[in-house]
């Protein structure tokens, strides 16, 4: 009873606009002092919980995506699906749902995929006649792809929590996050033949090879994390 009522009163509190953080900070301070806890309990519990080494993973995946953001990885990414889906109607479209998918196998969450690679979309599909709504709703759509597929940050903590495999839970977030892949592609290809968007000529063999080439360390990230943590040479933490 008393949780539910916390949890009202974080609803509650940001109903009112009251910050997510302070609301949650509100209601945890009133579940400990009715329930009669020391105040000098809450952080040694906090510290506890992230003394962890698996834990190290978390920041260090999402480090992996913000390097790869500012070293100019996307942007190759972003190249290399273009490449190849980039011909399709709607094509930009998918080149941001393919290179989601790419781009999520380094670094596991959907925040560096949004905030890196997804700008890059946005002003690429705006600057070609794309709906800026479209742009941003289905960048913000492929990010999700992120926590899905391995190595996923959430995937790491869900493990942590509950003693999990995190193995067997990545390879569980295979067939899911290609399948999300899958569904919004077709979404993207039924929307752009209504909406009659630009569809380009495919391109030279060259520049596909030439796209390949940049990209090439970037797309063997994935799979030198991935091979090594489901071989056993290393922890998805060590991975990290």
């Amino acid at each position: 009873m008393v949780i539910a009522i916390t949890f009202l009163i974080i609803i509650v509190l940001v109903l009112l606009n009251v910050p997510i953080g302070i609301s949650i900070a509100i209601a945890s301070f009133i579940y400990l002092v009715t329930e009669g806890i020391s105040l000098a309990v809450v952080p040694q519990q906090m510290f506890e919980i992230v003394d962890s080494f698996p834990f190290l993973a978390f920041p260090m995946f999402m480090l992996v995506g913000s390097l790869m953001n500012a070293g100019g990885t996307s942007r190759r990414i972003f190249d290399f699906a273009e490449s190849f889906v980039g011909h399709l109607r709607g094509g930009l479209a998918h080149v941001n749902v393919v290179a989601s998918l790419i781009f999520s196998g380094m670094s596991g969450s959907a925040i560096s995929d949004a905030g890196g690679l997804g700008a890059i979309e946005i002003e690429a599909m705006t600057e070609r006649g794309y709906d800026n709504d479209f742009a941003v709703a289905i960048t913000a759509a492929s990010s999700t792809i992120g926590p899905i597929v391995p190595p996923s940050v959430p995937v790491i903590i869900y493990a942590m929590a509950f003693d999990a495999s995190v193995g067997r839970l990545f390879l569980g977030g295979f067939l899911p996050g290609f399948l999300m892949a899958i569904a919004l592609m077709i979404m993207v290809f039924i929307y752009a033949r209504k909406r009659n968007y630009y569809r380009s000529a495919f391109p030279p063999v060259k520049k596909i090879f030439v796209n390949f080439y940049r990209s090439l360390l970037a797309l063997l990230t994935p799979v030198i994390l991935l091979g090594g943590m489901f071989s056993g040479v290393f922890t998805p933490t060590e991975a990290a």
